[in-house]
């Protein structure tokens, strides 16, 4: 943050770039991007605890999901590691271990279809590999581990690791067909991600090609594991080295910077409307098992829950 805020960007430039952007527009658009990753991203991870662990209701899990993200504004890490523990707070007699395990099967599936989009649009990007390392790096390091994990799955070193972890027995029971769904959802989500990504960029005055978001999204979203506080600063950086040639390094900045305050505030606001909830959901939860009692019924029942 310091390297790029107090280096990197210009801001006597950022309101000069700012005033090219038609910021309504750029802003509802913004709103409605993080509205819905927040959804779908709760939902898929919803569904993953209800097939494999247990069918909780899926706004107790929604409820925890959007206290998660008042954390977020520090760090996704954080923001995820607390929806984590939320979660086990909800679920009978559950280590951590299994529901992370469970709760990370739409990253891993996420992951999947975002290295395939990525090999695909690499090799109809402009200028091939040599004009396109930073994907082409990307691409290569993941299918080296990819290769790396399925090794240590054939030769059974994933297994001991999994034992030592106790889930090595229950995670035999996860059969790969049934990952497929999440999948193909992330297939389509990829779509719109895309979709909406450029959407917001040629809002602000930014022309991007179509294949190169298609291609350099999955890199931006691993630059974005990088720890920073609520992403500022990574994605500034990340955002005008990968579009440079679409637009001014200050255009760029203002896009990235602009992206990230709207997100701040998604995240205060989600967080907050859902947090008193998630606490008196997991002290009724906590009183219910210290009593001895089921949990009383219904806590935040939802209606489409059989």
């Amino acid at each position: 943050m310091v390297y790029v805020f107090g280096y990197r960007i210009d801001w006597q430039a950022i309101p000069e770039a700012t005033a090219e952007a038609n910021l309504p527009l750029f802003i509802a658009i913004t709103v409605f991007d993080k509205v819905s990753f927040f959804v779908v991203w709760g939902l898929f991870q919803a569904a993953a605890i209800r097939q494999f662990i247990e069918r909780v209701p899926i706004r107790k899990i929604m409820a925890v999901k959007g206290a998660s993200e008042l954390v977020r504004t520090v760090n996704n890490s954080l923001a995820d590691a607390s929806f984590l523990l939320g979660c086990t707070q909800l679920l009978h007699s559950v280590s951590v271990a299994r529901v992370v395990a469970i709760a990370s099967i739409p990253f891993v599936t996420h992951f999947a279809v975002l290295l395939i989009q990525a090999t695909l649009a690499l090799a109809l990007l402009e200028g091939g590999l040599a004009a396109n390392r930073d994907v082409a790096s990307l691409v290569a390091l993941c299918w080296i581990a990819v290769i790396v994990v399925w090794v240590a799955v054939r030769r059974g070193y994933m297994r001991i690791a999994l034992d030592k972890l106790g889930i090595g027995g229950w995670i035999d029971t996860v059969k790969p067909r049934e990952l497929l769904p999440y999948v193909g959802w992330f297939g389509v989500f990829g779509i719109y991600d895309v979709a909406i990504q450029g959407l917001a960029a040629r809002s602000f005055g930014l022309e991007i090609d179509w294949i190169a978001l298609v291609a350099r999204i999955p890199v931006m979203y691993f630059a974005l594991l990088i720890p920073s506080l609520g992403n500022f600063g990574t994605r500034e950086i990340a955002f005008a080295t990968l579009f440079e040639e679409y637009g001014s390094r200050e255009a760029l900045y203002a896009f990235a910077l602009w992206t990230n305050t709207i997100f701040l505030a998604m995240h205060v606001i989600i967080g907050v409307l859902f947090l008193n909830r998630a606490i008196a959901l997991v002290r009724e939860v906590r009183h219910a098992r210290e009593e001895g009692t089921p949990v009383p019924r219904p806590i935040l029942r939802d209606a489409i829950d059989p």
